[in-house]
């Protein structure tokens, strides 16, 4: 999926719980808290696990310390599916 259109369903979904799945294979579970013209970034949900993330220079828990979570890079996203919250 092209970058510009993983931005648009990145967008679309904030604020709703989803499970990403990177092209390395890693998935991670949270919240979309924001997106820009680089990163998704989620609220973890599952305790801690997977902090680390894709970044541009800044890659972890936390951006620059705006506090918006895990960030993830729009191009390493393979996979972006919406989740129930009764299947945390």
């Amino acid at each position: 999926m092209a970058k510009e259109n993983m931005y648009q369903m990145c967008n679309r979904h904030r604020g709703k719980a989803v499970v990403i799945r990177t092209k390395d294979g890693k998935e991670h579970r949270g919240i979309i808290q924001h997106v820009d013209n680089r990163q998704v970034y989620l609220q973890p949900m599952n305790g801690g696990r997977n902090l680390g993330g894709f970044g541009y220079g800044y890659g972890g828990y936390g951006y620059r310390g705006r506090g918006f979570g895990l960030g993830i890079a729009l191009g390493a996203i393979a996979t972006l599916a919406l989740v129930p919250f009764f299947f945390w």
